[in-house]
């Protein structure tokens, strides 16, 4: 099982962590001596200390080296890759596989044999990199090459995007020898992957414009009191957990004997614990803030690869909920922590008594804690997990120092039993339903289509009625306790008290609730979870609002046509924002009215995982250039170049030349704003 955590773990830091300059590459055309019919194109790499790259022949481990030709031209491949030096081999204990490897530095060519006339190469090479701690996410290394019927005598080189060099450092390549397939980038400025409507420039800035417009973009959308509310709610379930309830006792007695001579030391020590308790959790949210950083934070809800990582996540945490398996941390940490608090004193010895609590009751927190994260990590706000661990902490906290205080509580708190079990089972089905909707974020960003939204309610309706169930007492799990009769018979259905009850009433109500939705129903409390409805392919909801066009420059050209103006729908198939506003403000009738009669509604995908009919490569503000391979990349380097903003749902009124009639609009559900934002934009279109 640690494997398999460690393997999630490393897959989680190779979706998410952001390119750094941990691996310089080259690629260079050459000309093979005495061969005009061969050219060869040579890889390298240079590797910093402490880091690896994954060679080719990697099957089921980490990512593997790949050649990737997207155009070959008047050339063919001669034999396989050529490696220099030949790649270290060793068993990984992590994926339980043999991989290989290169250290400091690696060559990788491939020869081209040339047929006649004009050659083209283009395509690049992905290749994998790690530490003992950490991955790169797969990179790419691009290259453009073409001659005339035979190899070049000199060599032609270009710096691979998207790694960079520090400024004055070049690894002594020539400038003047780039390959030619960047000959016609633009100097400067935004270029658009496509042509004009109309012979206006769809694709020209306008964020100052929009800015003029007091526009509302860019907010967060999660409220940080609501974050910090779901972390005191997690750290409150936490608590209830066969890992940390029973130790509260334990706890306190040792800190009221260990002064007890002194009462005030004993509360002051506790009131430390609590502290550090909530230290260590703090520092867990501010280091997921400061390895991912704010723009992979804010990209994180629309990434279809984090999105089935965190789907296989959560289906290992309610498989351990359920009574499958045990997650612990290895067990010299805790005995570590252990020695080190008998070793110290005053502050630092508490300190460590802390930090052993929190690796000792990981099985039980881990989950919840990756639950919490994330919801965090997809909410939009930098500081979210911070805030979030902040609350979770100081409701794991708070109890150890209050029973402290007041020692006579200890004796009305309820005593540990199966109660416990039944809390773990409920937050595993929890945790299920939750995986679910990670994987249709994927599913629908790679338009597999295996999860559409009757699909996804069937599952929803069928885990919270075993929920209900297992309430009632019906279905027991291995792990729930028996108890017996006064004869010492075990029961095979024993009573459940009114609390029990009355949950199993509320999961089983909420189970019917969802049941209309398979016909079209909206379902409000789910909305933000469920698929969008258009994937339902059984709809008898008339007061739905769908975008006529889910392409720019073929919804402006229709919105010349008709004379209407434009309603722009940045959005995702992952975003739970989106979803909301679909179902909570677009189906008012006046909103309707306005969307479906005075407004042309383009819906831009940023997620979509569809290929282009072929890559387009495009220069970012800052000068840097950048390849668009799917029809969602083209959608979100629109809305960044254009408009400004990187945020979903964002919404913005154009006229047909395609200039801003009113300030964006963000997640909001307050129906009569959203109203007059309509009423202002067409009422300016007018004029």
């Amino acid at each position: 099982m640690k494997r398999i955590l460690c393997a999630l773990s490393l897959l989680l830091f190779c979706g998410l962590l952001q390119t750094q300059n941990f691996v310089k590459t080259k690629v260079v055309q050459k000309a093979v001596a005495g061969q005009d019919d061969l050219v060869e194109l040579v890889f390298t790499f240079d590797i910093q200390p402490g880091w690896h790259v994954y060679g080719p022949d990697n099957d089921g481990g980490p990512t593997a080296l790949t050649l990737n030709f997207e155009k070959l031209e008047g050339a063919k491949k001669e034999g396989s890759l050529r490696l220099s030096p030949a790649p270290a081999r060793q068993q990984d204990p992590i994926f339980e596989c043999e991989v290989t490897f290169w250290e400091k530095a690696a060559t990788v060519s491939q020869r081209l044999h040339l047929t006649g006339g004009p050659w083209k190469a283009e395509g690049y090479l992905e290749y994998g990199a790690c530490n003992d701690e950490t991955c790169m996410p797969p990179t790419p290394v691009e290259f453009q090459f073409k001659g005339e019927g035979k190899a070049t005598k000199a060599a032609e080189e270009v710096v691979v995007a998207p790694l960079s060099y520090p400024e004055g450092d070049t690894n002594d390549l020539s400038t003047e020898n780039k390959s030619e397939g960047n000959e016609n980038e633009a100097d400067s400025g935004i270029e658009a992957p496509s042509g004009a409507v109309g012979g206006v420039e769809l694709w020209t800035p306008v964020i100052d414009e929009l800015h003029a417009l007091d526009a509302s973009s860019d907010t967060q959308s999660r409220s940080l009191l609501g974050i910090f509310l779901l972390g005191i709610l997690g750290g409150l379930i936490a608590l209830l957990t066969p890992c940390v309830w029973p130790i509260i006792p334990m706890t306190v007695s040792f800190f009221l004997k260990r002064s007890k001579d002194d009462k005030k030391k004993g509360i002051k020590d506790a009131i430390l614990y609590g502290l550090s308790i909530i230290v260590i959790y703090v520092a867990l949210g501010l280091l997921v803030t400061l390895i991912w950083g704010p723009s992979s934070l804010n990209a994180l809800s629309t990434n279809a690869i984090f999105n089935l990582f965190l789907f296989a996540l959560l289906v290992v945490f309610a498989a351990s909920f359920l009574g499958g398996f045990e997650i612990t941390l290895p067990s010299s940490w805790s005995n570590k922590m252990d020695e080190k608090a008998s070793s110290t004193t005053g502050l630092l010895s508490i300190f460590f008594m802390a930090a052993t609590l929190v690796l000792v009751s990981f099985s039980c927190t881990g989950p919840i804690i990756g639950l919490l994260l994330v919801d965090m990590m997809t909410s939009g706000s930098v500081v979210a997990p911070t805030v979030g661990m902040f609350g979770f902490a100081l409701a794991l906290a708070a109890p150890f120092t209050l029973f402290a205080m007041f020692p006579t509580w200890l004796k009305s708190a309820p005593k540990s039993g199966n109660w416990m079990n039944v809390i773990k089972v409920v937050l595993g089905l929890v945790e299920l339903a939750f995986a679910l909707k990670f994987l249709s974020v994927a599913d629908l960003a790679y338009g597999w289509r295996l999860l559409d939204r009757e699909t996804f309610l069937c599952l929803w309706i069928l885990i919270f009625a075993l929920m209900g169930f297992y309430l009632l007492g019906w279905i027991r799990l291995p792990h729930d306790e028996d108890e017996y009769d006064d004869d010492g018979n075990v029961i095979s259905r024993p009573k459940i008290g009114v609390t029990r009850f009355l949950s199993a009433l509320c999961v089983l109500a909420f189970a019917l609730y969802m049941v209309p939705g398979l016909w079209g129903a909206p379902c409000k409390a789910v909305s933000a979870f469920a698929p969008p409805m258009w994937t339902q392919d059984f709809n008898l909801n008339v007061n739905t609002v769908e975008a006529t066009f889910t392409d720019y420059e073929e919804g402006m050209a229709a919105a010349r046509k008709l004379g209407k103006p434009v309603m722009l729908d940045f959005t995702g198939f992952g975003c739970v924002n989106c979803r909301k506003m679909e179902a909570a403000v677009w189906p008012d009738a006046r909103v309707r009215q306005l969307m479906t009669e005075d407004y042309v509604l383009i819906s831009l995908y940023v997620d979509d995982k569809t290929p282009l009919p072929q890559p387009v490569e495009v220069t970012e503000a800052d000068g840097s250039t950048r390849k668009l391979r799917t029809i969602g990349d083209q959608w979100s380097y629109l809305q960044r170049t254009k408009f400004g903003a990187q945020t979903q749902p964002f919404y913005v009124l154009l006229n047909h030349e395609a200039q801003p009639l009113a300030g964006s609009y963000s997640y909001k559900e307050d129906v009569p704003a959203f109203v007059s934002w309509l009423e202002s934009g067409l009422k300016k279109f007018k004029e």
